[in-house]
Formats: structure tokens, C-alpha cells, sequence
């Protein structure tokens, strides 16, 4: 087996101006924060982004401006409001975007894994999201009954980034056996094309092996792997530490603004060089051990 274990300047160097990417993550609950951050202190612009339920992610490469089109069901703050940095660049034409329902996005995933062009589907019809997007959605007579259907491109990405809980250095991703939710991380590592994978602890590949049920994304789809503690910070990691109130409020708030965005940005990504420089910013250990959901065991 190869060992893939990186660091995150190495494993997303290959991002570059231009590339599409999937992020992972489902409303707050674990969104690849820390590589996101990473990307924008690198200057990286031009993306086209999917996601699942997006928030702090999509809002932060809004923020920086580095979103040229956005693909997904939902983009917003969950209950901290509407995504303010994404919603301005909509509103201002800078991000160009393609919504779809959450079938519609799971039938995207699923062409992608299987390296199919598209999958059919019918949940669409009745509804303007196929009307305004013909490029992506197309009518078509089933070969068999006849029926009209509608084919769905599959959700193909130069690169897809996820955060997860825990993997070996060979790029085994594992969850807990109590989880929140599962969301879509799984089917977006399947249709992945280079998937890198940030995770809060690298384990021992025994660890693994006493327990292969537990993973979900198998080191074979992995191109990288990077410990990152607190990788989601500020949003959550489901079973391990809740959303940093403080620091979201703080975010939304400043984010009311493009100056407040451009200030909150320069404290908490460019005027910081890492993401260890980045934890002790927000409030070092101290700070992030209230976070976690573990301390009443």
C-alpha cells in the first residue's frame, strides 16, 4: 500500500486558478475549512464549486472571490442566516449559478461513480430547474417504454475535498459507530476523480484493520491525506466538537459588508500562515476544548 499521508501545502498544490472542485461537508457539520482557507491564502480564483449543503466553505471562497460558477442544492449559514458573501456575489453576476434538488444532485453523484454521462431521471419535470438549465438537464424518449425522461449530466470535478474524522497514512477514512449523519461524503469520494482528504487524527492502519466496517471512504479512491484537527473550525465536526458560536457570529456579522469580509479575511486566513497559527488565533486549546461534545463522558 501507498503511503499518502501529506501535508496540506503538498497534497492541494495541484489546485489551481480554474479548477472545479466538490466540497464536502453538509451544512455545518464538517465542511473542509482549514483547506479551503489554504487555497485562498494561495491566490487560487476561477472555480467552479459543487456542494451539497454548503455554508462556511462556499461563504469563505466567496468572500475571497474565487467562485466563478456554484453547482448544489443550498447554500446559507443553516441557522446562523443566508450565506451573505455567496448571495452578494449572486446578486452582483460574479457567481454564476446552477441549483438543483437533493435527487437530482444524488443522481449526479451516482453517474460520476459509475463513469456515466449522465443518469436518468424524472423528478424535474413540473419545475424550472430544468427549464433554466438545458446545458445540464435534457428531455428524452426511453428506448424501452417510450416514456420521456430527463437525463442529468454527472457532477464531474477536477478535485473533491473533504474533512472527515479519522484515517490511516494509507488514506483510510473511518467514522464513529455513533454518528450524526452521514451526508454525502461517501457518494462525492466515489465519483471523485482526485479526492483529498483532510481528517482531525491520523490513526494506526491496526486500527483499521480491528474495524473495516467503520470505513467509508477506502484508501484506493484517496490521492492524499492530511491530519487536521479542527479542520471544520469555525462549523462542526458531528461526534467530536460543536460550531464555535463566537467565532460564526463573528464571521456573519463582519460578512454583513464586502469591508467587513475583506476584514475578517485578512485577521483569520491571510494574515495567518497556517492552520496551527489559525487554531491559536481563535483562542488556542483553550478556546476549542469548550467545543467539544465529548467532555460530559
Amino acid at each position: 500500500m501507498k503511503d499518502k499521508l501529506t501535508t496540506l501545502e503538498k497534497a492541494l498544490a495541484p489546485v489551481i486558478s480554474g479548477s472545479s472542485l466538490m466540497l464536502g461537508g453538509s451544512l455545518l457539520r464538517r465542511p473542509p475549512n482549514a483547506a479551503v482557507r489554504h487555497l485562498i491564502r494561495s491566490g487560487v480564483r476561477d472555480l467552479t464549486v459543487m456542494s451539497w449543503a454548503g455554508t462556511t466553505a462556499v461563504d469563505l471562497l466567496a468572500a475571497a472571490d474565487a467562485i466563478r460558477r456554484w453547482e448544489g442544492i443550498y447554500v446559507g449559514m443553516f441557522n446562523y442566516g443566508l450565506a451573505p458573501n455567496f448571495r452578494r456575489g449572486v446578486e452582483n453576476g460574479r457567481i454564476e449559478v446552477r441549483d438543483f434538488s437533493e435527487t437530482a444532485m444524488v443522481a449526479r453523484l451516482r453517474a460520476a461513480a459509475q463513469g456515466l454521462p449522465f443518469l436518468p431521471i424524472r423528478t424535474l419535470f413540473g419545475s424550472d430547474i430544468a427549464r433554466v438549465n438545458p446545458e445540464q438537464i435534457r428531455s428524452f424518449s426511453c428506448p424501452f417504454t417510450g416514456e420521456t425522461l430527463q437525463a442529468i449530466a454527472a457532477a464531474e470535478t477536477d478535485f473533491t475535498l473533504i474533512h472527515g474524522y479519522a484515517g490511516d497514512k494509507y488514506g483510510n477514512v473511518q467514522w464513529p459507530v455513533v454518528r450524526d449523519t452521514d451526508d454525502m461524503d461517501q457518494p462525492m469520494a466515489a465519483a471523485a476523480k482526485r479526492l483529498i482528504v483532510t481528517v482531525e487524527k491520523i490513526i494506526p492502519h491496526e486500527e483499521v484493520r480491528k474495524q473495516p466496517s467503520l470505513t467509508y471512504i477506502p484508501g484506493n479512491w484517496v490521492e492524499a491525506i492530511v491530519e487536521v484537527p479542527f479542520g471544520a473550525h469555525p462549523a462542526a465536526c458531528d461526534t467530536l466538537y460543536d460550531e464555535d458560536d463566537r467565532q460564526m457570529s463573528d464571521y456573519v456579522a463582519r460578512s454583513r459588508t464586502v469591508e467587513g469580509a475583506e476584514s475578517y479575511l485578512a485577521e483569520f486566513v491571510h494574515g495567518v500562515p497556517d492552520h496551527t497559527t489559525y487554531l491559536e488565533k481563535v483562542g488556542g486549546a483553550a478556546a476549542l476544548a469548550t467545543l467539544d461534545v465529548r467532555m460530559g463522558d
